[in-house]
């Protein structure tokens, strides 16, 4: 069997990397997959590296075509294999194609920012929100408090007892840093939601009545939002929005992505939950954004593809 002319490179965990494989999945095309992932930090591979000195998340292969601009793939991927896969998802006639455009304008301008940031945001800050009696940053009474995030094995936590005190003082301070962010994205993102909901009243899908990749294009940083108590009540208590994200996250061709973003720490874990936990340094803070800076490779349409 002759190799696959696609190649992506990169980590399924990253949004742009995501948005690209269900693509090539709902298009039945056929591709090698050679992960680049961030969990690897600066370790690249030299011919990567060769592709995208920069070290970018994403890279797309086709022949003798290299992209890097997930949005941009999508339209190439949509265009070029039109006649295989699902035929919808870039639309035929020029009205239909308009819209979808503009949805997915809408994506990349409007939702992708403070939906990236929301999920940035998160990482940090415990499973349940602190209330008002918690003095205002999780620490009761006084006490040290450290809340397992189960889903992400994290930990935040006050100063530790005879530890070091600047450490902790530092934590809380990103912490309400994060919470900040929180609140600005996820109030910048139910306004764009509200639209949305009255979109989705109108019709079935944003661009119309069939999925295209206006809709694709919002599932990787929906999804984590979706999974996440913190913030899936946005999804759910706008009722077409709630049936949108219902329809469009049981897509077959999203679950295959889901299954290739568990990192390599669970493939080593043996079915154990079990893992050593610990109160991250400033140091480990500034890497964690680093590291998701690299998942998100958000590249804000600095290059775009033009369509024929």
């Amino acid at each position: 069997m002759a190799p696959a002319s696609v190649k992506v490179f990169g980590s399924p965990a990253s949004a742009e990397v995501a948005r690209v494989l269900m693509c090539l999945f709902e298009k039945d095309v056929e591709f090698q997959l050679v992960r680049v992932d961030a969990y690897r930090g600066h370790q690249r591979m030299p011919q990567y590296l060769k592709l995208q000195p920069r070290g970018e998340a994403l890279t797309f292969e086709d022949d003798n075509l290299t992209l890097s601009e997930s949005r941009g793939i999508l339209r190439h991927i949509a265009h070029k294999y039109a006649k295989q896969g699902n035929p919808d998802l870039i639309g035929t006639g020029a009205l239909e194609r308009a819209s979808i455009e503009q949805w997915l304008q809408t994506e990349a301008q409007s939702f992708d920012v403070p939906s990236a940031e929301m999920v940035y945001s998160l990482a940090f800050l415990p499973p349940s929100m602190p209330q008002q009696n918690d003095n205002g940053n999780g620490n009761c009474n006084g006490r040290d408090v450290s809340v397992v995030n189960a889903s992400s094995k994290r930990v935040l936590a006050g100063a530790p007892a005879g530890g070091n005190t600047a450490a902790g003082g530092n934590n809380l301070q990103k912490e309400e840093e994060m919470r900040k962010l929180f609140e600005k994205s996820k109030k910048d993102l139910e306004k764009l939601l509200d639209i949305y909901e009255q979109r989705l009243e109108e019709a079935s899908y944003l661009a119309g009545d069939k999925f295209t990749i206006a809709d694709l294009s919002h599932l990787p940083n929906a999804d984590r939002l979706a999974s996440d108590p913190r913030s899936r009540r946005m999804f759910e208590a706008r009722k077409n929005v709630s049936r949108w994200w219902n329809d469009i996250s049981k897509r077959e061709s999203w679950e295959y992505v889901r299954s290739l973003q568990r990192p390599p720490s669970a493939a080593n874990n043996h079915g154990s939950n079990s893992q050593q936990q610990h109160a991250p340094s400033a140091d480990e803070y500034e890497q964690r954004g680093k590291n998701y800076q690299q998942q998100q490779g958000q590249q804000y349409d600095k290059e775009r593809v033009k369509s024929d």
